[in-house]
């Protein structure tokens, strides 16, 4: 699984003009799944997510979890995040997952999430969404759980 994370002050996610999920401080989450992915995977970003520190403290350095500032999570499933460019112009989709496999997974985060204590807030798996953000920083970070234990 892959993960955009971003520090937000705010976003929110639309489909069809309609907001269906928004929050205040906190993360945005865009969220990939791939072919071998496993409930493990979803289990590790949930706990490495929930516990970074990557919100400022009183003496301005990084050292505060979403947790810690009473943040909100917004997660966003997102295919393309496992989008092939190295060949041609038009990005190939054949590492991500299939709907009926990606879904699961996807909700599976999103719950072990809450289960961390977290308000989680999403967009609709599958729709054609439009996502709004303040990056609050900016802080970006990308979490590959093939990355994990390295």
């Amino acid at each position: 699984m892959r993960v955009v994370v971003q520090r937000v002050s705010s976003a929110a996610v639309d489909v069809g003009g309609e907001t269906v999920g928004a929050i205040g401080k906190g993360l945005l989450l865009l969220v990939g799944v791939t072919h071998d992915d496993a409930e493990e995977d979803a289990r590790w970003l949930a706990d490495k997510i929930a516990g970074l520190r990557i919100f400022e403290d009183d003496a301005g350095k990084m050292n505060l979890s979403v947790l810690d500032v009473g943040g909100s999570i917004l997660s966003v499933s997102q295919f393309t995040l496992y989008g092939d460019c190295r060949k041609g112009k038009r990005p190939n989709f054949m590492e991500a997952a299939r709907p009926e496999q990606a879904e699961p997974l996807y909700e599976t985060l999103n719950r072990l999430l809450r289960g961390h204590g977290l308000t989680v807030e999403t967009g609709r798996f599958g729709a054609m969404m439009e996502v709004r953000l303040v990056n609050d920083g900016p802080v970006t970070l990308f979490l590959d759980t093939r990355d994990r234990g390295r």
